[in-house]
């Protein structure tokens, strides 16, 4: 999560967002993301895409059944749909986000009944840090 926590202050320092994520395999990062919405001019370039999108390039595979995605921010419905795709045996995220969180939330992406894969869920971690990055980011924007 502390990995995530530098991925979000890249975010931050590009005056993007400040959401990191990493995804591990195998005790090691294979994928790293920040919010790139604004740099890319992309709607889908979330911190947790990004850091799929390259795990997937460095596994070889679109399916990452062996690794964890740590995300500071609980992931939003587009986000935890393609932690869903991706098969990934772990989820583990800092601070809750009740205006757009799709893990419990606003919304149950992740382990929802009607989807035929699980995943291990973990919030909570270094949530205040999480949440006190992006508050302030906000804070400074009003």
């Amino acid at each position: 999560m502390e990995e995530a926590l530098r991925c979000a202050q890249r975010a931050l320092e590009a005056d993007e967002v400040p959401v990191g994520a990493v995804v591990v395999c195998e005790g090691r990062p294979v994928g790293r993301g920040w919010n790139r919405n604004l740099t890319d001019c992309d709607p889908t370039a979330h911190a947790e895409i990004v850091a799929l999108r390259e795990a997937g390039r460095n596994i070889g595979n679109h399916r990452l059944a062996d690794c964890e995605l740590f995300a500071t921010i609980e992931p939003c419905a587009m986000c935890a749909g393609a932690a869903v795709h991706a098969r990934l045996r772990r989820l583990v995220y800092g601070a809750d986000d009740p205006k757009a969180g799709a893990v419990h939330s606003a919304l149950q992406v992740v382990n929802h009944p009607s989807l035929n894969h699980r995943m291990e869920i973990r919030g909570g971690v270094l949530a205040a840090r999480s949440a006190e990055m992006v508050q302030e980011f906000f804070r400074k924007r009003r």
